[in-house]
């Protein structure tokens, strides 16, 4: 691909490159340069891509993409305003824009995108027989095929590749969580999102958006790339997503468990242990939902998943129909089969809001014990630890206090921050450092209507010990510790 092609789109501010010259690929990471590409030079928060312009040209770039005249003469140069955004038209550009080939789904918020991104798949699969891929925290999906994956919403670069893979194996739609920070850095710039969906928005990543306007003004850009979108009525941030995206003509439709003049309704709403029933209305049409993950926010996760498969043309009854055969999200309340008369849940929860919400969830529909078995994460924020013990202790029934992935850090520093919140409380709890252990206590220990909360792993099948990762995966543990049991 020549030079001109690969920036195709891009206001250019000052060049010294041949626009003729033939171009084997894009890098912004001089350690991966490969000759005859392009180097892309970004701005991080802890390195400065500009000071290794001289490293991409010794492992054989041709040209360097800058913001201002920063290549000191080291190589040819093209200067534009912004290379997180030029990085995103160049991939788009490099991979024969595979994004415009597929129908884009894209989910924001700050709970609730993992889950809805999965039961949006499940319904589009189920309903119409397309293949779908998935990106998002979990995992990445090309149809059945799952593949490795590190961010929420990777770089531009291999976002781009991804949708190559997609559409190379006949995907017609991409469903994918979009982060707040893929937002701010530009990593979907310049992507034409069929769907965008906003699940509701409270106190998240304020280290790095520095407040909550700012936080919600990197939410509200999706929709600003939207051709339709779906909004929660309840959550008051939709009104300033509806206001923030008038100019671009953009269609919504809206969901709620609170407000009849939402498009589509939850009524008659059950909570249980295990699952969620409740009956959808939308104008003429009053079905019976029944999904096998617990809590209200189950509710909200399905009523938007409803909402976008609506948008594509998927009838209530067919959606329905497909949320009652979803097996669940791994890590995210998923229920753990155990035969038995308790429920064992397995959840991700590991910040104070996470684990709140699933706890009040799970309190909800219980009819027994709320049995909360949680740690900490080690060399990381110990703020959160007392917070987290505190509303475990407030909460829960009984807490098995135990290590989440202690890394580098004593387990016992870590358990001692959790206790002084717990010990605020008058809460029954007892302590097991080895997490493995912990579950086997808490299987041997469960009466009849507990609801086991195992928080902290998710879909995480290994435990970080040290600096080594050993494998750990609560499902298989959960199940020999039953077995054992018998």
């Amino acid at each position: 691909m020549k030079l001109r092609e690969l920036l195709g789109g891009l206001e250019i501010i000052g060049s010294t490159a041949d626009m003729n010259s033939e171009i084997a690929g894009v890098s912004y990471d001089s350690r991966r340069v490969r000759p005859g590409d392009v180097f892309v030079a970004i701005r991080g928060f802890n390195c400065d891509g500009h000071g290794h312009i001289a490293d991409a040209a010794a492992n054989g770039a041709v040209c360097a993409v800058t913001q201002g005249d920063a290549a000191g003469g080291v190589m040819p140069y093209v200067s534009v305003e912004n290379t997180r955004e030029a990085l995103a038209v160049m991939s788009a550009n490099l991979f024969g824009r595979p994004a415009d080939k597929l129908k884009i789904i894209g989910v924001t918020g700050t709970n609730g995108k993992t889950t809805v991104t999965c039961l949006i798949k499940e319904i589009i699969e189920r309903a119409t027989g397309a293949k779908v891929g998935l990106i998002g925290t979990i995992r990445n999906m090309v149809g059945g095929e799952e593949m490795h994956t590190e961010f929420t919403t990777p770089e531009s670069y291999e976002l781009h590749e991804l949708f190559t893979a997609m559409v190379e194996a006949g995907c017609e739609y991409a469903v994918m969580e979009v982060s707040s920070h893929a937002l701010a850095l530009d990593r979907v710039y310049g992507i034409e999102f069929d769907t965008g969906v906003f699940t509701n928005l409270t106190a998240e990543h304020l280290d790095f958006h520095k407040s909550m306007e700012e936080y919600g003004g990197a939410k509200s850009k999706l929709f600003r790339q939207c051709r339709r979108g779906v909004v929660n009525l309840d959550d008051d941030f939709s009104r300033v997503i509806m206001d923030s995206a008038r100019d671009s003509r953009i269609e919504f439709t809206s969901f709620s468990a609170l407000r009849d003049e939402a498009d589509l309704v939850a009524k008659r709403i059950k909570l249980y242990s295990d699952r969620t029933e409740f009956c959808a209305l939308t104008i003429g049409v009053l079905q019976k939902v029944e999904l096998g993950i617990p809590g209200m926010f189950s509710v909200y996760n399905a009523l938007a998943a409803m909402s976008a498969a609506m948008l594509m043309g998927i009838g209530v009854r067919e959606a329905a129909g497909a949320l009652g055969e979803c097996p669940g999200v791994p890590g995210r309340a998923e229920v753990a089969p155990t035969g038995r008369d308790f429920t064992v849940l397995i959840d991700y929860a590991h910040t104070p809001d996470a684990l709140e919400k699933i706890i009040t969830a799970v309190r909800q529909g219980a009819g027994g014990r709320v049995v909360t078995m949680f740690g900490c994460g080690g060399d990381r924020d110990k703020t959160k630890r007392p917070i987290m013990g505190e509303l475990a202790a407030r909460l829960s029934d009984f807490i098995i206090v135990t290590t989440d992935n202690p890394r580098t850090e004593n387990p016992d520093a870590i358990i001692g921050d959790i206790l002084a919140g717990i010990d605020r409380e008058n809460t029954p709890h007892v302590v097991i450092e080895d997490r493995r252990e912990a579950i086997k206590w808490a299987i041997d220990n469960s009466r009849a209507g507990d609801v086991l909360i195992l928080a902290g792993k998710g879909h995480e099948t290994y435990q970080i010990l040290g600096t080594e990762r050993v494998p750990f995966d609560e499902r298989e543990i959960v199940a020999r510790s039953l077995a054992h049991d018998k």
